[in-house]
């Protein structure tokens, strides 16, 4: 396959119809258009961005940081020993609520929901497993 090259342009003003013609002419192909403008209620000092707090973590106290959100990274804990398992997605949210588990918005788990979390599952993959190991540890060090 060959080695596509891109182009992104930010003209000031709407481009003219030669322009799009000159381009064709050039070989290029149009493959999207990108708008933007000031959202509402913008002060114009800038668009605000929101982002969601990623999943297993929560907004601290200093609202400064973030901080691990314990029942949330249990869901996360459970979710990658079902999927190490081997499980189907359908099985995992099905472990999920009958653990008693719900969605950050309430509602039950689903196939869907769960695979929507892969991504994040995915990032705290190292963190959670290091967790475990080192609860193992503690618990081995304990017993006689």
């Amino acid at each position: 396959m060959a080695e596509m090259e891109r182009l992104q342009d930010a003209p000031t003003t709407p481009p003219r119809p030669e322009y799009w013609d000159q381009r064709a002419s050039e070989g290029w192909r149009l493959v999207g258009v990108q708008w933007e403008r000031a959202a509402a209620g913008d002060d114009g000092e800038g668009v605000r961005r929101r982002e969601e707090v990623p999943y297993g973590m929560r907004v601290a106290d200093d609202c400064a940081h973030l901080e691990e959100k314990p029942d949330e990274m249990e869901v996360l804990a459970r979710m990658l020993r079902l999927i190490a398992d081997d499980l189907p997605l359908s099985q995992v949210a099905r472990e999920l609520n009958q653990a008693g588990f719900r969605t950050r918005a309430g509602a039950p788990w689903t196939q869907v929901s769960t695979f929507n979390l892969l991504p994040r599952l995915t990032e705290m993959a190292p963190r959670v497993f290091a967790a475990a190991l080192l609860g193992r540890r503690e618990a081995a060090a304990k017993r006689p």
